[in-house]
């Protein structure tokens, strides 16, 4: 015998239970349990009225609030609420037997909050608008949105219709924006001068036009030339970045004297640039600097009130003293840093220079009690990074104090170029002998070049310009090698530059205690006392 095909067996319906209700009877039966059954002898007849008339989440008042009804509504309302207050009884239950429903009486509640809130606010008075939770277009994504474009048009996706719409109104939605506010200081709104400039002249074509470029102007007068020179003084890069400019504009520049002979007035033009430009700059420059001042370690932020991160172990007016970054070549170093930031320490004035050389002569003192030496060094080879100038202090023995200037001038003769613009050496200790005293270092070099200083007197040192900032070795390592190979410290801890870390320093409160004999800042404390 063979079994059964499947496809030849019939559908069997299974036989319903005795009792058993279909589904959809069961699905009916079940609506009905939850609907109201009222017996027939039920005295409140208002309750089949529910059955049918459901109420709405919403309902529309035939009044406008404030109107000249709006008096009775209220002499009404305060009626209801001074009737329970004498009764004792619930307001809701009072409301039911003056109004039609809850709801008028929810109604003139709420008229009554309105007049109270244009009573504090003004009539006038707009609540604040909700929040979009649409994202605002920004110029990266309005640029990925033209990029997505341009690939649809050279693809000829069908969509890119669709998508040059969406990218035109997006453009109108960027720029009808609020614009956004940046208050410049005084020194960052100086090139931004509402004066005429006269010093140029807009480029007389369609594409100067249509971007806005401006040229020299041949026909300056001499107060035309002296106002030019007070809005770019001091810019970074001065001469040598505008011939670099110029040079970058001339498609056939040529690096031989014969061509710059040739064109001797040509690279003699400055590089001008528009107002909007001017601008930009000028914001961009600003927003740097204000993101540097942020997350300066050496900074006291006196809109936030928060200190430095690096410790305080003693505060003068103007400079304080704090202790350098681990690990420490020789120990009981210290840092002497301007409160103010500072690229270098020849932007600080007489005031702060005072300070910084009395914190010197203590810190000598302190060191000559212990019988060490002392050398001070700034390391200003970046200027164009904006960091906090700080006058780095390193105790040595004294025979190593006195066989310093050898290592460093040899460090000078050998760390760049054999020739150079500059010359590799510069002796301020000696200018300072010749009747400079304390000001030869500030009278000798230009707060606008990198350069690299160590004291070996309280007068002065030597110095050194640098001219290839890329060569110079990165952060405080030219002064680590040069020190670490006196003291003969390991190669890995000469090479470990740390930072300054939230939190107390263990090595405050012991440098504190030898400090304290020789701090002259405690006269200033005791005497406002």
């Amino acid at each position: 015998m063979e079994a059964p095909s499947a496809l030849d067996i019939d559908y069997v319906q299974r036989k319903r239970r005795q009792g058993q209700e279909p589904s959809h009877v069961k699905t009916a039966n079940l609506g009905a349990e939850f609907e109201l059954k009222l017996h027939d002898k039920e005295l409140n007849h208002h309750l089949r009225d529910l059955k049918d008339d459901t109420e709405s989440g919403q309902q529309d008042v035939s009044y406008v609030f404030g109107d000249a009804g709006s008096q009775w509504r209220m002499t009404k309302l305060r009626a209801v609420y001074r009737k329970a207050e004498e009764t004792g009884q619930k307001v809701e239950d009072i409301a039911l037997e003056r109004y039609d429903s809850l709801r008028d009486f929810d109604d003139a509640r709420e008229e009554e909050i309105e007049l109270d809130r244009r009573k504090t606010y003004g009539k006038d008075y707009l609540p604040p608008a909700p929040v979009s939770s649409v994202p605002k277009m920004d110029q990266t994504a309005l640029n990925r949105l033209k990029a997505q474009l341009m690939k649809a048009q050279l693809k000829k996706d069908p969509k890119a219709s669709d998508l040059e719409r969406e990218y035109n109104e997006a453009l109108a939605a960027f720029n009808s924006a609020d614009p956004t506010v940046i208050t410049l200081s005084a020194m960052d709104n100086r090139m931004l001068s509402s004066a005429p400039r006269n010093e140029v002249k807009a480029v007389q074509n369609r594409r100067g036009a249509e971007r806005g470029n401006v040229e020299e102007n041949q026909d300056m007068s001499i107060e035309d030339m002296v106002r030019e020179e007070r809005r770019t003084r001091g810019q970074a890069g001065g001469e040598g970045y505008r011939l670099a400019e110029r040079i970058a504009k001339d498609g056939k520049f040529e690096n031989d004297l014969d061509y710059m002979e040739e064109n001797a007035a040509k690279l003699a033009k400055r590089v001008h640039k528009s107002d909007a430009n001017l601008r930009n700059v000028a914001i961009n420059e600003y927003q740097k600097m204000n993101r540097i001042l942020e997350n300066c370690p050496l900074c006291h932020h006196e809109d936030t009130a928060r200190p430095p991160i690096a410790p305080v172990v003693s505060l003068a007016t103007r400079v304080y003293l704090t202790l350098p970054t681990e690990p420490e070549l020789v120990p009981l170093g210290a840092v002497i840093v301007p409160i103010q930031h500072r690229t270098n320490l020849l932007e600080c004035d007489d005031d702060e220079w005072e300070e910084m050389r009395n914190f010197m002569k203590s810190l000598t003192r302190l060191y000559h009690d212990q019988g060490r030496d002392v050398i001070f060094y700034e390391n200003a080879a970046h200027p164009h990074r904006k960091p906090h100038a700080a006058l780095n202090v390193v105790p040595l023995p004294y025979s190593l104090g006195e066989t310093a200037p050898a290592f460093f001038k040899e460090a000078f003769l050998t760390t760049e170029d054999e020739w150079s613009q500059h010359k590799k050496i510069i002796d301020t200790q000696a200018k300072s002998k010749q009747g400079l005293g304390k000001f030869a270092f500030r009278k000798t070099l230009a707060k606008e070049m990198p350069y690299f200083h160590v004291w070996f007197e309280l007068d002065g040192g030597i110095g050194h310009i640098v001219e290839d900032a890329d060569r110079w070795p990165r952060g405080d390592l030219f002064a680590r090698e040069i020190v670490g190979g006196m003291v003969g410290a390991e190669p890995d801890v000469i090479k470990k530059q740390g930072r300054w870390n939230l939190g107390h320093d263990n090595r405050v409160d012991g440098f504190r205690k030898k400090w304290r004999k020789f701090d002259w800042t405690r006269v200033l404390v005791e005497g406002a006392n």
